[in-house]
C-alpha cells in the first residue's frame, strides 16, 4: 500500500471544513432569500406580502404597507430608518384590499403587482417593452430599476414615475425630445396615497421655476433660477454644500434636481396632502426628520397676492402686507381699507415711449423675489447693460432683470417683462429689478399721498411760523427793555418793568410759589 505525502493528507483532512463552510454559506444565503433580505428580483421569483427588498447599503426597503390608519395595502419604497416615511407608491389608484398581492418578473420580462384577491388581476405594472433576462433591483438610491441582465441600462426606473417625494438623483421638468414631464403629486390625504390635489412642476418658458399648483392655480412658485438658487428661496445657500442643486438646460430636456454630498444625512423633499413643500433631513441622533424649508413659507408667499404691480412686505401686516412699487398707486382705492390689494396697482403717469424715441428711465426696485417669468423673454448671451438697451427701445417692456448672478456684481443675461408685473416680494438677498417708469417719476422716493401732502403740510408749516414769530417779538421785546449794570453780577430791572411784564403782578401769570416769593411768566 502506498503512503500519502503529508500535503496530501492535510489537505484530505481540510476538504469536509471546506465543503461545511459552503454548505453554511448557501444556507445563510437561502435564509437570507426566505427572510427578504436581498435587493434583486429574478425572473420567476415572487415578492409576495410580508417579503421585502432591502438595498445593498440598508438605506431603502420595498415591500407591501398599509398608510396610516388605512387597511388597504400599497406597494412601495420607504426608508429603512424610518418605516412611516414612504417615498414611492406603485398602485397609488389600485389598492388592494387584503395580502394576496404579489410582485414578480413575468414570463414575458414584464414586472406586474397582482392582486391575488380578485382573480390575479393585474393591479400594476411598469411600462417598458419586455425583455429577456431582465431583473429588477432596489438601488440604495431608492430608485427601482428593471435591467436587462447583459447591461447596465435601465429598461425603466421608479425614478421617472415619483409619486410626492424628491430623492437625490431624481428629477422635476419635460422631456423635450417625448414630451414627457416629471413632477411630484401629494397623497390624497395621510391614509390614502392616491393622487392628491396639489402639484409641484418645474416651469421650463421664461427662466425655470418651481410652481406648487392646487389643481389648475398656482399658488406659490420658487422665483427664477438665478444660475446658484431659485431667486425666491435664498436659504438654499445654507444647505447647497450637502444637497447641491442642478438645473439642466439642453435641448433634450429642461429639468432641475439635487444631489446628496458623500457623509451628508439623509434628505427628502415632499409636497404633503396639506398644500406645502418640504425639505426634510434625518437627524439620527433623535431619530426624527428636521424640516429645513418650508413653501409657501408667508403669506407673501401666496401666488398673486398683492396683484399687478404689487409689492409684499412679509413685514408689513399691519398694512395687509401689500404696497405698490414706485410710480404706481392701488387700483381699487376701497380696497386697501379691508387690507386686500389682488386689483393690484395702476400707474400714476403714462409712459412716454411712441416711434422711436422715449424720455423713460428705469427705476431700481433692491431685494426682490424676482415676478413670475412665463411670459418674459429670455437672452442668457448679452451683459445688463445690453439688456436695459433692448427694453428701453422696446416700448412694450415694463421692467428687466439679470438672468445669471453666478459672477457676481450686477450679474449677465436678460430677462424682459412685457405684460403685467406679477407675484413681486421683498426677500432676503433678492435681485434687482429695473423698473421702467415716466421721466418725471424718476427723482426721489415714493411720494406721500397728495391728499395729506396738500392739506396738512402747508397747514403746519403756517402754524409753525406763526409762533415762531409771537415768540421772537416777545423775546426781544423783554430782553431789550432790561437795562445792563455793569458792576452787578445780574441785569437790573425797574418796578416799572416788572410791572408791564406782569400785568401788575396779575393773577394770570401766576406759574409757581415758593417759600419766600411767587414766580411769574
Amino acid at each position: 500500500r502506498g503512503i500519502l505525502h503529508p500535503s496530501a493528507m492535510r489537505a484530505t483532512s481540510q476538504q469536509p471544513a471546506r465543503l461545511l463552510l459552503r454548505l453554511l454559506l448557501i444556507g445563510f444565503f437561502l435564509l437570507s432569500i426566505a427572510a427578504g433580505v436581498t435587493d434583486k428580483l429574478e425572473r420567476g421569483q415572487k415578492l409576495t406580502d410580508g417579503d421585502t427588498l432591502v438595498s445593498s447599503g440598508g438605506s431603502f426597503t420595498l415591500g407591501f404597507f398599509s398608510p396610516g390608519a388605512s387597511t388597504k395595502r400599497y406597494l412601495g419604497i420607504w426608508f429603512s430608518v424610518s418605516n412611516a416615511t414612504v417615498c414611492w407608491v406603485a398602485n397609488r389608484d389600485q389598492p388592494l384590499l387584503d395580502k394576496s398581492g404579489t410582485l414578480l418578473l413575468n414570463d414575458v420580462g414584464s414586472l406586474v403587482l397582482l392582486d391575488g384577491s380578485r382573480q390575479t388581476r393585474t393591479a400594476w405594472s411598469s411600462n417598458f417593452l419586455p425583455a429577456s433576462a431582465a431583473a429588477v433591483q432596489l438601488l440604495d438610491s431608492g430608485n427601482l430599476v428593471v435591467r436587462n441582465g447583459s447591461s447596465s441600462t435601465s429598461l425603466w426606473q421608479s425614478f421617472d414615475q415619483p409619486s410626492d417625494t424628491l430623492l437625490p438623483g431624481m428629477k422635476l421638468g419635460k422631456n423635450l425630445w417625448t414630451g414627457g414631464e416629471w413632477q411630484l403629486t401629494s397623497w390624497r390625504s395621510a391614509d390614502d396615497p392616491s393622487p392628491g390635489d396639489y402639484r409641484r412642476t418645474l416651469q421650463t418658458t421664461g427662466l425655470p421655476e418651481i410652481i406648487l399648483w392646487y389643481r389648475d392655480v398656482k399658488t406659490y412658485r420658487t422665483g427664477p433660477w438665478n444660475g446658484i438658487y431659485f431667486n425666491g428661496v435664498p436659504e438654499a445657500r445654507a444647505y447647497a454644500g450637502k444637497y447641491p442643486l442642478l438645473v439642466t438646460t439642453s435641448p433634450w430636456e429642461i429639468t432641475y434636481g439635487y444631489t446628496a454630498a458623500p457623509g451628508a444625512p439623509l434628505t427628502r423633499v415632499v409636497v404633503n396632502y396639506t398644500g406645502k413643500a418640504e425639505r426634510l433631513e434625518w437627524d439620527a441622533s433623535s431619530r426624527e426628520w428636521n424640516r429645513i424649508f418650508q413653501g409657501p413659507r408667508d403669506p407673501c408667499d401666496e401666488y398673486g397676492k398683492c396683484g399687478p404691480f404689487g409689492l409684499c412686505d412679509p413685514e408689513a401686516a399691519s398694512s395687509g402686507f401689500c404696497g405698490c412699487v414706485d410710480g404706481f398707486s392701488a387700483a381699487n382705492t376701497s380696497a386697501l381699507v379691508v387690507k386686500d390689494n389682488s386689483d393690484g396697482c395702476r400707474r400714476d403717469v403714462a409712459l412716454d415711449c411712441a416711434g422711436g424715441t422715449t424720455t423713460d428711465g428705469f427705476k431700481v426696485v433692491p431685494g426682490m423675489k424676482l415676478p413670475d417669468t412665463q411670459n418674459a423673454s429670455v437672452d442668457m448671451g448679452v451683459t445688463l447693460e445690453e439688456c436695459r438697451a433692448r427694453c428701453l427701445a422696446d416700448c412694450s417692456c415694463l421692467a428687466y432683470a439679470a438672468a445669471d448672478i453666478r459672477g457676481g456684481g450686477d450679474g449677465t443675461g436678460c430677462v424682459r417683462w412685457a405684460d403685467a408685473i406679477v407675484d413681486l416680494r421683498l426677500v432676503d438677498r433678492g435681485q434687482n429689478l429695473y423698473l421702467r417708469l415716466s421721466k418725471s417719476e424718476m427723482g426721489g422716493r415714493k411720494r406721500f399721498p397728495t391728499l395729506l401732502v396738500a392739506t396738512t403740510l402747508p397747514s403746519a408749516v403756517t402754524i409753525l411760523l406763526l409762533v415762531f414769530m409771537i415768540w421772537w417779538r416777545r423775546k426781544n421785546r423783554i430782553i431789550g427793555a432790561i437795562p445792563q449794570n455793569p458792576t452787578m453780577a445780574v441785569p437790573s430791572v425797574s418796578l416799572a418793568i416788572i410791572k408791564d411784564v406782569t400785568g401788575n403782578f396779575s393773577k394770570s401769570n401766576i406759574i409757581g410759589q415758593g417759600g419766600f416769593s411767587v414766580v411769574y411768566k
